[in-house]
This record gives C-alpha cells, sequence and structure tokens, in this order.
C-alpha cells in the first residue's frame, strides 16, 4: 500500500517538512498575508451591527 504525499495548500507541490504544512516559506508567507488581509474568513450568517456586544471603552 502507498502512502500518499500531502501537498502544499497554496500551490499543490509535495510539502517540505522544514515548512509543514506548506512547500516553502513562499507559500508560507503569501498564507500569512492571506490571514492578515482579511482574505480568509470563516463561514457563517452575516450579523447586524447592533446585535454585536459593545467594545470595551464604549
Amino acid at each position: 500500500m502507498m502512502s500518499a504525499k500531502a501537498k502544499c495548500p497554496m500551490c499543490g507541490k509535495p510539502v517540505v517538512h522544514e515548512f509543514r504544512p506548506f512547500c516553502s516559506k513562499r507559500c508560507s508567507d503569501l498564507d500569512l498575508q492571506k490571514w492578515l488581509s482579511n482574505s480568509y474568513a470563516v463561514p457563517g450568517e452575516p450579523v447586524s451591527p447592533e446585535a454585536l456586544p459593545p467594545e470595551e471603552g464604549e
């Protein structure tokens, strides 16, 4: 039975242990940039601003 090689979620190349789960620092940095620029979002129902609790200091 053959084991499946893990693939980089950014480009699909084989994963390199040092950068796991990515294949390179570049792909790791691209993923971080997506998180920091709010390109990723958790799916869910939209919430109106009035339904959110007030922030501290308000």
